[in-house]
C-alpha cells in the first residue's frame, strides 16, 4: 500500500491551525504528527510543503454538470467539469440529478449515474430533482435515500419545467422528515416572475440587463419566507441553495434565531459581482456583453455583497457553492440575443471558488482561514452525509488534501483555466493564492497546476442521511 508524506506544512481545519506533518497510506490519512517527531514509516512520495497550508479539499455542493436547459446542455460534463474542480482544488462535487416531467426517479438517477461513471476526475455524488411528486414519487424517495442519495430539490421557479407548486412541495418534505433526508430550494416565486417578463419582453425590453430587473428581490424574500413555513410545518430540515438577496437572508436569519432547522448557502458570484456586470454594453459581444453573467436569481445591486459576507461571518450562511452551470457565448447564450428570457441562465464557477475566496475573503480579512475551510469543506461535507470522511483533516478521513500556496500569484484567464466554456467572469483578475498539490483519496492529481491523474478516478459517494 502506497504512502504519502505532506511534511513541512501548516495544516488548517474548520476549528483548528497548527504546524503538522501528515502521513498518508493508501487513501485514508494515517496520522498527523508534530514535524519535529520522527515518521511513524517511511513514505513513499514526500510532498514539501513548508510555507504552505495543508487543507481539506473543497466540496462543491451545487453543480450542474451536462444539464439541459434552454434549449441545450450546459458545457462541462462530468470530465471536463471535475477536472476543472480538481485544478481549483475541489475534490468532490455533488451534482442534481433530474426527473423529467411525467417520469420516475429511477430513470433520472440512472441517466445521472450513466453521465458520470468511468469519466468523472474526482468524487461525485447526487441531489434528485424533484418534478413530479405524487404517490408513486413519493414512495421512491426511500429506495434512493437508501442508495445514498439524501437530498431532493424542488423548484418555485421556471413554471411548465421544473416548477413545483406548494402541495407538491410540502409533500416531499413530509416524506423527506420520514427519511432524515434534506429539502433543497429553489426559492424564487415563479409565476409573477413569468408575467413580469412577459410585460418587459412586449415592451421591447430584450437586453440581458431585463434579467435581473424582472427577477426582482421580494421574489426570492417571498420563496424564502413560503419554503421556511412549508417545512416548519412538515417538520423538515431546509437548505437554500444560491441565496442572493439581503431581504431573503433576513427571513434565513429569522428561521434560524427561532431554532428552525434552517441552512443556506450563497455563491461566488453574489460575492464578487452586481447587477452592473448585466448591464454591460462593451466588449467583445457589444451591447449584449451582459449575458456572460445572466444565471438565476440573477446578480443584486453590489452594496448587499457585504450582507453576505456578513451572513457567512455569523454563520447565517452556512457554505459557498458555485452553482456552476456554463453555457459558452457562443452557440449557446447567444439564443438570447433578441430576448434575454431565452439566455440559458448559468455561470462558470467550479474551478474559480477557492481562488476568489481566499483572495477576496481571507486575503481581505472579511473571514478566516479556518471559515474558509468550513464553508468550502466542512459544512457541506456535514449537511449532506459525507463527513467525517469528507470535509476534514484528521486519521481514518479520505486523504482528499489541498497543499496551498498562500502566495501564489495567479490570473484568472479563460486561456488558462480549464472549463469548457468561453469565457471567466473574472477574465483577467489577478488572485493570490492557489493550490501546488491537489489530492484525491491520496493520489496526487494536480501537481503544480499539472494534471497527474486519470480519467475515471472519481468514484460516487453514497450519503448518509441528514444528521445535525
Amino acid at each position: 500500500m502506497a504512502t504519502t508524506l505532506i511534511q513541512g506544512g501548516t495544516v488548517v481545519t474548520a476549528v483548528d491551525t497548527f504546524l503538522g506533518d501528515v502521513l498518508i497510506t493508501g487513501d485514508k490519512i494515517a496520522a498527523i504528527f508534530d514535524p519535529k517527531s520522527t515518521p511513524p514509516m517511511k513514505a513513499d512520495l514526500t510532498i514539501d510543503a513548508k510555507g504552505k497550508y495543508v487543507m481539506p479539499g473543497g466540496i462543491d455542493a451545487h453543480t450542474h454538470m451536462d444539464m439541459p436547459f434552454g434549449g441545450t446542455n450546459s458545457s462541462d460534463d462530468f470530465e471536463t467539469g471535475t477536472l476543472a474542480a480538481a485544478f481549483g482544488g475541489t475534490t468532490s462535487i455533488v451534482d442534481f440529478a433530474i426527473q423529467a416531467k411525467g417520469e420516475n426517479l429511477r430513470k433520472g438517477l440512472d441517466t445521472w449515474h450513466a453521465k458520470a461513471e468511468g469519466v468523472a476526475a474526482v468524487d461525485y455524488a447526487f441531489h434528485m430533482i424533484m418534478t413530479d411528486v405524487n404517490d408513486a414519487t413519493a414512495e421512491e424517495m426511500g429506495q434512493v435515500v437508501k442508495e445514498g442519495v439524501t437530498s431532493f430539490k424542488l423548484f418555485m421557479a421556471y413554471p411548465g419545467v421544473l416548477y413545483a407548486d406548494d402541495g407538491m412541495i410540502f409533500r416531499a418534505m413530509q416524506r423527506a422528515s420520514e427519511l432524515g433526508a434534506l429539502i433543497c430550494m429553489h426559492a424564487e416565486n415563479g409565476i409573477p416572475i413569468d408575467i413580469l417578463i412577459a410585460q418587459a419582453l412586449k415592451l421591447g425590453h430584450t437586453a440581458p440587463k431585463y434579467h435581473t430587473l424582472t427577477r426582482p428581490q421580494i421574489a426570492e424574500e417571498e420563496g424564502t419566507f413560503r419554503a421556511i413555513c412549508l417545512a416548519e410545518m412538515a417538520g423538515c430540515p431546509l437548505y437554500l441553495v444560491h441565496l442572493s438577496a439581503e431581504r431573503a437572508l433576513k427571513r434565513v436569519v429569522e428561521a434560524r434565531d427561532r431554532g428552525l432547522p434552517t441552512y443556506a448557502e450563497t455563491c461566488p458570484q453574489y460575492l464578487f459581482l452586481s447587477d452592473q456586470d448585466l448591464a454591460r454594453e462593451t466588449g467583445e459581444y457589444g451591447a449584449f456583453e451582459g449575458a456572460k453573467f445572466v444565471c438565476t436569481p440573477p446578480l443584486r445591486p453590489a452594496y448587499m455583497q457585504e450582507e453576505l459576507w456578513r451572513g457567512l461571518r455569523t454563520h447565517d450562511l452556512q457554505v459557498v457553492s458555485t452553482d456552476h452551470c456554463p453555457f459558452c457565448m457562443k452557440g449557446q447564450k447567444e439564443l438570447g440575443r433578441e430576448s434575454f428570457a431565452k439566455i440559458p441562465n448559468g455561470m462558470p464557477g467550479v474551478e474559480t471558488r477557492l481562488y476568489m475566496l481566499w483572495d477576496g475573503g481571507v486575503r481581505k480579512g472579511r473571514i478566516s482561514m479556518n471559515r474558509f475551510v468550513e464553508i468550502t469543506s466542512t459544512a457541506p461535507a456535514k449537511l449532506f452525509g459525507l463527513y467525517p470522511h469528507k470535509g476534514t483533516i484528521a486519521p481514518g478521513a479520505d486523504a482528499d488534501i489541498v497543499v496551498w500556496d498562500p502566495e501564489k500569484k495567479h490570473t484568472l484567464s479563460q486561456k488558462t483555466l480549464h472549463m469548457r466554456v468561453d469565457y471567466t467572469p473574472y477574465e483577467g483578475q489577478e488572485v493570490t493564492g492557489a493550490p501546488s498539490h491537489v489530492l484525491s483519496r491520496g493520489k496526487v492529481v494536480i501537481e503544480n497546476f499539472t494534471y497527474k491523474g486519470k480519467k475515471g478516478d472519481g468514484r460516487f459517494m453514497r450519503r448518509a442521511t441528514f444528521g445535525l
